[in-house]
């Protein structure tokens, strides 16, 4: 073997050996896990399916649990650097109002971040996006309804326009339509930031049972339980019961009779890719997403809904599954307007 061999062998040895540490330096060794939420996990939605999560995560991972709940939607600097300094390997920014914040602080201590809302955000070894959508199960939810309702008039309501409930709010109102298309879909905000809203969230909610909607699709964290109050305190136009179609949680256990469904999310598959791509060095190649096909979606089959309305809604989904029928998810709140019936905006302060 000549020298020139033999320098080249070398060379090509450090190189293998450069790759390889440079590898081995983007794989994180995860030992806990934070997530920071606006509200307490109390509310059977948001907060509390975030909270949940990444504590099932931390347990399934062997993993510290670092929750930092309450926090409101203002500046969350301040909570970020402390959970890093106490040695957050990972920090899930569960609220949208969250995403600037998030990746500064990331980037200063040098923690991986997640955020919601931002899928152009995703920066390798830093920022990963899981801007969640669970319009398969909302378009199944828009089925149910349309064979649900006695008036022929469903509505909407929303604690804002954020991406995700404007996927979920458009699937909706597709399910609806593409079972009954004479039906009306009403369409109501409460605020443009009001989650929590619940004394709003009862007088919207009023409002379109009304004009004559006696099934209600809520997306609101807090403010689905005056939804939900309105529906219980209330009757439909024709006398008769109005139901309640909630998201993201269940809650069956405070259920006074009018819950017909929820379209449930999981997001224990998706924290858990994240610390599978925080271990592998891929975190942040990526964004993440929730569907039916893995049940990190679901439509909650309650006790109200007949066998035979089952049994056509489950039909349904497994169309969707098979690819048979595609339901793209809808970002833009104007896109969503032009599917209604009517719209209310929330009144002006």
């Amino acid at each position: 073997m000549t020298k020139g061999t033999l320098k080249r062998l070398a060379q090509v040895s450090l190189l293998a050996l450069t790759l390889g540490g440079v590898a081995a330096a983007q794989a994180a060794d995860v030992k806990s896990i934070a997530v920071l939420t606006p509200e307490e996990p109390t509310d059977f939605g948001w907060n509390q399916q975030g909270h949940d999560a990444a504590k099932a995560v931390a347990e399934k991972y062997g993993l510290e649990f670092m929750p930092a709940t309450g926090l409101g939607y203002g500046d969350v600097h301040p909570q970020l650097r402390e959970l890093a300094d106490d040695g957050a390997s990972l920090m899930i920014a569960h609220a949208s109002g969250y995403n600037t914040a998030a990746p500064e602080v990331g980037a200063e201590k040098g923690v991986p971040v997640a955020i919601v809302d931002r899928p152009d955000a995703n920066k390798p070894g830093a920022v990963a996006d899981y801007t969640l959508s669970g319009h398969e199960g909302a378009y199944l939810a828009g089925v149910l309804a349309a064979k649900t309702t006695e008036t022929k008039s469903v509505g909407i309501v929303v604690s804002g326009e954020p991406p995700s409930w404007n996927s979920q709010s458009a699937a909706f109102a597709q399910g609806v339509k593409a079972t009954d298309p004479s039906l009306k879909v009403l369409y109501a905000v409460i605020g443009p930031a009001a989650y929590s809203d619940a004394a709003g969230g009862n007088r919207v909610t009023a409002s379109l049972m009304a004009a004559g909607a006696d099934v209600i699709f809520g997306q609101g964290d807090g403010a689905t339980f005056g939804m939900l109050q309105a529906v219980e305190t209330g009757k439909s136009t024709s006398g008769g019961k109005v139901w309640f179609i909630d998201v993201i949680g269940d809650k069956t256990s405070i259920d006074k009779g009018n819950l017909l469904s929820s379209v449930i999310w999981n997001l224990v598959p998706v924290y858990s890719a994240m610390v599978e791509d925080l271990k592998a060095g891929t975190f942040g190649t990526k964004g993440y997403s929730i569907q039916l096909k893995d049940d990190s979606v679901q439509l909650l089959h309650s006790k109200h809904i007949p066998d035979a309305v089952w049994g056509d809604v489950m039909k349904v989904r497994d169309e969707i599954v098979g690819g048979s029928l595609k339901i793209e998810p809808v970002w833009e709140a104007a896109a969503v307007r032009a599917l209604m019936t009517s719209v209310t905006d929330a009144p002006a302060q």
